[in-house]
């Protein structure tokens, strides 16, 4: 009875020797872990536990005990790891009532600019797997014209309307751009669109000295190639920003002047046809919001 004690003893002081060592290796491993899994590294995950990548094999009872209990404390402590996260950022981020404020100003940017899609012939369109691709992309593009469009008419669009104001916007812009009028022009265009406009009248006046421009009315074609909407908040889906791709196809006539008053390019007395594809873009949650040119897309052969 004494041996059996003695032994007991020694096992228990053996024991207490070796716990501290294992929890703290423990809490190590815990790190590492959740590393590899936020890092997303294969390398940091495969030298972490060798043993997933052998096959069962691999495995003891006591290794599968091992890592089911290492697992727990893994993923405990990556909880705990994200709240703390969490609660840094959100002291370092803006007030609710800062953020909630929406600026009226435009994104700034033409969301998934129009491109003319290459005609492929029909036997390819049906019969291969690069033509069933297309048609499945040309479905979903179709698709996200259609829902941007279904949403915009709830809030009252009419596409007669909008091709008339569009015009209008059309004719009066180039005619702004024509007389340098950056005052008014300012109102009529995206602020970003603004700049780079300004910068182009500023351009044209070292050559020009003035510049004469008119539309022959009716404009011969207007069509809408592209609808899109981009959101600005993600706890309200109305809050969102509408940009209409329009191609508009009209006859121009154009003369430009130098300081003395002599023609330097173009000819007044003839009528040119243009093709030009202007992104037209507006806000549903500003009271008084107004179709703006937010952008310009260079016409390619379509």
């Amino acid at each position: 009875m004494s041996l059996k004690r003695l032994q007991l003893a020694r096992t228990l002081f053996r024991s207490s020797q070796i716990q501290p060592e294992s929890s703290s290796n423990l809490f190590g491993s815990c790190r590492s872990y959740s590393n590899a899994l936020t890092n997303g590294s294969d390398c940091s995950f495969k030298s972490f536990h060798p043993n997933l990548f052998k096959g069962n094999d691999g495995f003891s009872s006591a290794s599968v005990k091992n890592l089911t209990l290492r697992s727990t404390m893994a993923a405990e402590c990556s909880n705990f790891m994200n709240d703390r996260r969490m609660s840094t950022a959100a002291t370092q981020r803006p007030s609710a009532q800062v953020r909630g404020v929406i600026a009226v100003s435009s994104p700034g940017f033409i969301y998934e600019p129009y491109e003319p899609r290459e005609k492929i012939p029909f036997w390819r369109r049906m019969f291969t797997r690069s033509g069933w691709k297309r048609t499945k992309d040309d479905m979903i593009l179709e698709l996200k014209n259609a829902y941007a469009i279904a949403k915009l008419r709830k809030t009252g669009y009419s596409k007669k309307q909008f091709y008339r104001e569009a015009v209008s916007l059309y004719k009066e812009i180039n005619t702004l751009i024509a007389n340098g009028d950056k005052k008014l022009l300012r109102k009529a265009v995206t602020e970003k669109m603004f700049s780079t406009l300004k910068n182009e009248i500023k351009q044209r006046e070292t050559t020009w000295s003035q510049v004469y421009w008119e539309m022959v009315e009716p404009v011969v074609m207007v069509r809408t190639l592209r609808a899109r909407m981009i959101g600005v908040d993600r706890k309200d889906l109305n809050k969102v920003f509408y940009q209409l791709t329009l191609e508009i196809l009209a006859k121009q006539k154009f003369e430009a002047y130098d300081s003395k008053g002599s023609v330097v390019a173009g000819d007044k007395d003839k009528e040119v046809l243009v093709r030009d594809i202007w992104v037209f873009e507006k806000s549903t949650f500003h009271p008084g919001a107004h179709w703006r040119l937010c952008g310009r897309i260079s016409p390619k052969a379509s």
